[in-house]
Parts: C-alpha cells; structure tokens; sequence
C-alpha cells in the first residue's frame, strides 16, 4: 500500500501535505521511493519478500 501510494505520488507536492514533525521525514520518504524505483518490487517472490523483511528487522531491536 505504501509502495502504491509512492509510486502515484508528485514528490514536490503531495509530500508537502504529508503530516511530518521533521524534515528527515521527507526525506526518508523520497529516499524510501528511489529505492524502490530500483527494484521490481511487483516481481518479488515470497522468498525474496521473506529474506528483505528479516534484513530490515535484523537491527531494529524489536
């Protein structure tokens, strides 16, 4: 959903609405997109899915 909403969204003004309290926000939001951008997300296999999700976790301390 965050992927859909990033993909149909003109960086320069919706991002403006965007609720944030800091501008690294953002940032990480536009970063977050150039990353996917670079990957086809839509052709992930659930292993590739499973495997992205246990690297972010890793150091996330949850």
């Amino acid at each position: 959903m965050l992927f859909d909403w990033l993909m149909n969204t003109d960086l320069n003004t919706d991002l403006n609405a965007v609720p944030i309290t800091h501008p690294a926000q953002k940032q990480a939001l536009a970063d977050l997109l150039a990353r996917l951008e670079d990957v086809d997300v839509v052709e992930s296999t659930a292993e590739e899915v499973a495997a992205a999700r246990e690297e972010v976790a890793r150091d996330m301390g949850w």
